[in-house]
């Protein structure tokens, strides 16, 4: 079923979208960062723009992607949020990247919501005593999140009661991830820094299996020994892995596409093909409305349950 996604995310608001920019609120504090799919024009004057910002990310000319935030007057380097998943609350570190990222992508959270559901639901049909195409489903459902980033999804799916697997190439944000994972009072995760293609190769070579698999990647990449990654190039080979660590029933996958120009109709037609026709299925797009009702897309995702 092709379905648009905007979670209820109390500690965050899209305010004004338009001339490539979007002014955020994250818990008490707003930002101000480029957005290349805002091609309308802007509700609110540029006074107000400036008057709401706390902090405006500044692109350095001679990079595309780098730069330095401009920041008012009592601006923390660090704050918190919090979103409830269900019965869990997460509470996530954020901070000011010379990327422009500022440590969650909020939208993240429809997503989140269905791993915490299908996690609980895997428990669940264990304990009852239900049965998978390779014998019994494991108590705890293991749960493996690629691309993991600051982990948003690791805590979702450990606050759910998983197994949590999380693989992230940079060291730095899985050593964020796991400031998330104790601010969220949750222990109990295995980190992995290391490229996740190559991870999941030796996965497959070890006969692991998975109840769940979260799939985040970027356009572009590098592994955590200078490994390329390159999307289009990969993506299907991460896929065949990835569907030889699927537990063959009961199992869920969540992917997730950033890169511009990629459907989630592509994402649906790859995964069909790596993995065979699932008993559930999902695709559209992650958005916000802006307060003036612009609705601003933030990705791409597929999610399905066998």
């Amino acid at each position: 079923m092709q379905q648009q996604l905007t979670p209820d995310f109390p500690d965050y608001e899209l305010i004004d979208t338009g001339d490539f920019e979007k002014l955020e609120r994250f818990g008490r504090y707003v930002t101000r960062r480029p957005e290349p799919q805002a091609i309308w024009r802007r509700t609110l004057p540029e006074e107000e723009w400036q008057r709401l910002a706390d902090a405006s990310f500044l692109r350095d000319a001679r990079s595309d992607e780098r730069g330095v935030w401009r920041l008012a007057p009592k601006m923390p380097d660090r704050w918190t949020v919090t979103y409830a998943c269900r019965a869990a609350k997460l509470r996530m570190r954020l901070a000011l990247t010379s990327f422009k990222h500022v440590g969650i992508f909020p939208e993240q959270a429809a997503n989140w919501d269905f791993i915490y559901d299908n996690v609980q639901r895997l428990g669940g049909a264990a304990n009852g005593g239900a049965q998978s195409g390779s014998g019994a489903v494991a108590a705890t459902p293991r749960v493996l999140n690629l691309f993991a980033y600051t982990g948003g999804a690791t805590l979702a799916a450990r606050a759910a009661g998983g197994e949590v697997t999380h693989v992230d190439s940079v060291r730095q944000v899985v050593t964020w991830a796991r400031e998330n994972l104790e601010q969220s009072g949750l222990e109990g995760v295995r980190w992995i820094v290391e490229d996740a293609l190559k991870f999941v190769h030796r996965e497959v070579r070890r006969g692991n299996r998975y109840a769940g698999i979260i799939l985040d990647p970027p356009a572009y990449g590098r592994g955590a020994n200078g490994e390329k990654w390159v999307l289009e190039d990969q993506i299907g080979e991460m896929l065949d892995c990835c569907a030889r660590l699927l537990e063959p029933r009961g199992a869920f996958l969540v992917l997730n596409l950033y890169s511009m120009g990629l459907s989630s109709t592509l994402a649906r037609t790859a995964v069909r093909q790596a993995f065979g026709a699932p008993e559930e299925e999902q695709w559209g797009e992650l958005c916000f409305a802006d307060r003036a009702g612009k609705e601003l897309p933030l990705g791409t995702y597929y999610r399905f349950k066998r």
